[in-house]
C-alpha cells in the first residue's frame, strides 16, 4: 500500500511542486513534499503535524533530541515547536517524497472523547507508519483526482485519518492535544501567546497564569513538551522569524534584530551565532548563495 501511495503523491508532486519542492493540496493543512537531493538545513516553527515518508531520509532536530527516519515511518510533532530538519537522502532517480498534514485540533477535540486514553509519550517521535492511516491518506490522494467527490467525501476521510492516527502508535501524544486540561493543551494556550508576541518582553508567571499552573509546574511541564525552557523558546521563535525576514524581506540584520524585540545588535548576532552557526551576514550571503546554486 506504501507504493500506492507513493505513486498518486509522485502524481501530484510532479504537477503541482513549485521551485522548492512543495506542492500545496485543496485539502486543508495536508502538503506533499519532493527534493531531488539533500537539502540545506531549513529551521521552523513548526504547528502539531505527522508527516509520512514515502521515499527518501530525513532528519529532524528539535531541541537536544535529533531523529532520523525514511520510507515507511512517520514523524510526529505534537507540539509547536521549533525544528532543524533536513532531507539526508534524495537524488534524481529517486525524490524525496512525503506527505505532510498539520493536525486539526478541533477534530482531535471531538475524537479524544470516544478514543480511549494512551500513554502520552514525547512530543516529537518516530514510528512505523501504521496501514490505517496509509489507507486514509491514499483514500485523500484519490480524492483529489476526482474534484467532483472532494467537497463531499474530503471531510469523512480527513476525520477518519485523524481517528487512526490517534487509535494508532501515536495515538497518545496526539489524544493530549484534545483533552481539555490536560497538560499539552495548557502548554499550547502558553506557545499561541508565545507566538502571537514573540517580539514582547513576556514573564513566565504569566504564561504560567495563561497555562493554569503554577511557575514551577509550568516551567517543569513545558520543557517536557518542547525541550526547551520559555524564554528559550521564545528566543528561537525570535531568531528564526528574523532569518526569514532576512532572507525574503531583503531587510538589514540590525533591523531584523528590533523588529523581532532585540534591544541590542551585539546580543542578536552572538544568538544568532549560536543557533545558525554562523554570523548573520555571512549566514543569509551563504544561504542565497545556496539557493541559487
Amino acid at each position: 500500500m506504501i507504493e500506492t501511495l507513493l505513486s498518486a503523491v509522485r502524481r501530484h508532486a510532479n504537477a503541482h511542486a513549485d521551485a522548492q519542492g512543495i506542492a500545496p493540496t485543496a485539502i486543508p493543512g495536508l502538503t506533499v513534499l519532493r527534493a531531488t537531493m539533500p537539502s540545506a538545513l531549513v529551521y521552523a516553527i513548526n504547528r502539531p503535524l505527522v508527516a509520512l515518508v514515502l521515499q527518501g531520509g530525513k532528519r529532524v532536530t528539535t531541541g537536544a533530541q535529533t531523529l532520523d527516519f525514511g520510507a515507511g515511518q512517520s514523524l510526529l510533532i505534537a507540539a509547536d515547536l521549533p525544528t532543524v530538519s533536513q532531507v539526508t537522502r534524495a537524488d534524481a532517480a529517486a525524490p524525496y517524497y512525503s506527505l505532510v498534514l498539520e493536525l486539526d485540533l478541533k477534530l482531535i477535540e471531538d475524537l479524544a472523547v470516544d478514543i480511549a486514553a494512551a500513554p502520552p509519550g514525547p512530543a516529537v517521535r518516530i514510528e512505523p507508519t501504521d496501514a490505517e492511516v496509509t489507507d486514509a491518506a491514499l483514500r485523500l490522494m484519490r480524492l483529489m483526482e476526482r474534484p467532483a467527490a472532494l467537497p463531499v467525501l474530503g471531510d469523512q476521510v480527513l476525520r477518519e485519518m485523524h481517528y487512526w492516527l490517534m487509535a494508532g502508535r501515536h495515538g497518545g501524544a496526539i489524544r493530549g492535544l484534545g483533552v481539555a486540561g490536560s497538560h499539552a493543551q495548557r502548554i499550547s494556550r502558553a506557545i499561541a501567546v508565545l507566538r502571537a508576541d514573540y517580539a514582547a518582553p513576556i514573564r513566565v508567571e504569566r504564561l504560567a497564569d495563561i497555562a493554569g499552573l503554577s511557575p514551577s509546574a509550568f516551567h517543569q511541564h513545558f520543557k517536557a513538551i518542547t525541550s526547551l525552557s520559555p524564554l528559550q523558546f521564545q528566543k528561537q521563535l525570535r531568531l528564526i522569524e528574523a532569518r526569514r525576514r532576512m532572507l525574503s524581506d531583503g531587510i538589514s540584520a540590525s533591523l531584523a534584530a528590533y523588529q523581532v524585540g532585540y534591544e541590542s545588535v551585539q546580543q542578536f548576532t552572538r544568538e544568532y551565532n549560536r543557533l545558525f552557526g554562523l554570523p548573520p551576514g555571512r549566514d543569509i550571503k551563504a544561504s542565497r548563495q545556496a539557493i541559487a546554486a
